[in-house]
């Protein structure tokens, strides 16, 4: 793709950039960043600050010939550029602005399309603590999170084309409804048939593992529970195994019926996966509370030391940090929580629209928008982080600007935005919408239009590919991703639009002078609109018409 056709990006300008830069000294480093505020937009797009530049050219000015070398990109992947200086900053690098709008705007389908980058792979995702819960009053905010980013985590990886297989199935039909609530779509039975025959199959195995010991045939033994058929020793694996990331107090693990269970499970999964992926691999990543990560790691040990294949050499272990309430003199749940929540939600409305509320295309809104603040409450913060809540904090349920109330209510004001536009093309003020290849974007000179696109549309991209990246070939068993990127994407995106929307009279007077400028507002409107939308479907949150 040459500059001026296909899809630009932010990675690969900078890539190029930095080649630039450096195409006479060595391999390319990270010398150029992109600019984000608003402040520094006015004047540049990219920068190498001046010392990276003195510790590459040895304190003296960059080379004219580098400067021209720059100013001429034409690679795949860069907009063109208008101008490459040198300032006291730095080098300093502004695109050709009206030329980046047009191809963005006029193709804005590639900027929202999902990549495939993993088409063919397969991976289980093990939300741990939905493993054993048979009542929905069993289900803690803790648990829930963790609920909440293997779902959106899930949706992320499918995107990028891998095939994603969650467990453990969820039976029980008030914890599905639950989850049906929040839009979280779990499956009630496993993929593959549980067989009773792989439990003895384990028992087998465990019989002639020199790690393990039948309770009861060793002296002086205290009394296990009933229910404990073996005694496995993990630190004498881990030792001799030279495993690292372990917790150090893993010691022996008794193993009981329901455990091999639970292996057994896993085990028919990563077959499954494994004939289906690409050199039959597939990856397992334990979703886990920071309450239950130790006994995941006995059940992942477990796993690694029965060597059921080459599928327990890439188990990872994802860790969501824990969920307090502020101010609270007993525990609250999930259930209490998301009651609580959708409370304040139609509390909140009916002091906004009053009778209104009592329309019955009101109870979907009300259900969407305590969708959404939970969700965004619980995937805004880094997933390893503690959230501290404040249940009573009203910025949840009217529109605070950290809220997903506000990124809803941006959506709905996107759709009326169009809405308006179409009936007044009805009624004969406006002209229908052009060809995008008639629109002028030169129109667009507005501070808030170029942060849009270049904050936001165009570097879209690179923000879902980032919240599905997993580093599985990491060291240690423990791993961390990106899934609050997408909510703090939406959050700042929603922040601007909503800045700018206020500002900037999208829909001027009817008069013909003024049409061209409006429908190049309109189409950076469409692809804000396009990007919220996309993103929201990560979070399984359908787009609002009205609030």
């Amino acid at each position: 793709m040459e500059t001026g056709g296909g899809r630009f990006g932010v990675s690969e300008t900078l890539g190029a950039l930095n080649a630039a830069l450096k195409k006479e000294l060595g391999p390319p480093a990270s010398v150029w960043f992109k600019e984000s505020s608003a402040r520094n937009l006015r004047t540049r797009d990219f920068l190498a600050p001046q010392a990276a530049l003195r510790a590459l050219f040895a304190g003296g000015p960059v080379p004219k010939g580098i400067i021209e070398d720059v100013i001429s990109l034409k690679c795949p992947g860069v907009p063109p550029l208008q101008s490459c200086q040198q300032t006291p900053l730095g080098l300093t690098v502004q695109l050709q602005r009206p030329a980046a709008f047009q191809q963005v705007l006029n193709s804005i389908g590639e900027f929202t399309k999902p990549s495939q980058a993993a088409s063919g792979q397969s991976i289980i995702l093990n939300c741990t603590p939905l493993r054993g819960r048979r009542s929905l009053d069993m289900l803690s905010l803790s648990n829930l999170r963790a609920i909440l980013v293997t779902d959106h985590l899930a949706e992320v990886l499918r995107i990028q084309g891998m095939n994603v297989h969650l467990v453990p199935a969820v039976p029980d039909e008030g914890i599905q409804k639950f989850l049906h609530q929040l839009r979280v779509d779990w499956p009630s039975e496993l993929e593959t048939a549980f067989i009773p025959e792989d439990v003895l199959a384990l028992k087998q195995v465990l019989s002639q593992c020199p790690y393990a010991t039948v309770p009861g045939l060793e002296p002086r033994q205290m009394r296990l529970a009933d229910d404990v058929i073996y005694k496995v020793h993990l630190k004498n694996f881990l030792a001799q195994q030279s495993l690292e990331g372990y917790d150090p107090n893993l010691d022996v693990c008794l193993v009981t019926e329901e455990k091999l269970r639970v292996l057994a499970e896993l085990r028919q999964m990563a077959l499954r996966c494994a004939g289906t992926g690409p050199a039959g691999c597939c990856r397992v990543v334990h979703v886990v509370s920071c309450k239950g990560e130790f006994q995941q790691q006995q059940v992942d040990l477990l796993w690694r030391m029965l060597d059921l294949g080459p599928h327990t050499a890439l188990q990872k272990h994802l860790v969501c940090g824990p969920v307090k309430v502020a101010n609270s003199p007993s525990p609250v749940g999930a259930p209490q929580y998301f009651q609580l929540r959708r409370c304040q939600m139609y509390e909140a409305s009916v002091m906004k629209y009053g009778d209104l509320v009592q329309d019955d295309s009101w109870t979907e809104i009300i259900s969407v928008l305590t969708s959404a603040a939970i969700r965004f409450e619980m995937l805004s913060t880094a997933h390893q982080s503690q959230i501290i809540l404040d249940l009573e904090d009203s910025s949840i349920s009217t529109k605070g600007t950290k809220s997903g109330a506000f990124v809803m209510y941006n959506c709905a004001r996107l759709a009326t935005l169009f809405k308006t536009y179409q009936q007044a093309v009805e009624q004969g003020a406006y002209p229908a919408f052009p060809p995008a290849s008639e629109l002028n974007f030169s129109l667009l000179r507005e501070e808030g239009e170029w942060l849009l696109l270049f904050n936001y549309i165009l570097p879209f991209p690179e923000t879902l590919s980032q919240s599905a990246q997993l580093p599985l070939s990491s060291k240690g068993i423990r791993i961390t991703a990106s899934t609050e990127a997408v909510c703090k994407f939406l959050i700042h995106l929603s922040m601007d639009f909503s800045s700018y929307y206020n500002r900037v009279h999208i829909l001027g007077e009817p008069l013909p002078h003024l049409f061209s400028q409006m429908f190049a507002r309109l189409q950076l409107m469409r692809g804000v609109r396009d990007v919220i939308h996309r993103a929201l479907a990560t979070l399984h949150l359908p787009p609002l018409s009205q609030i």
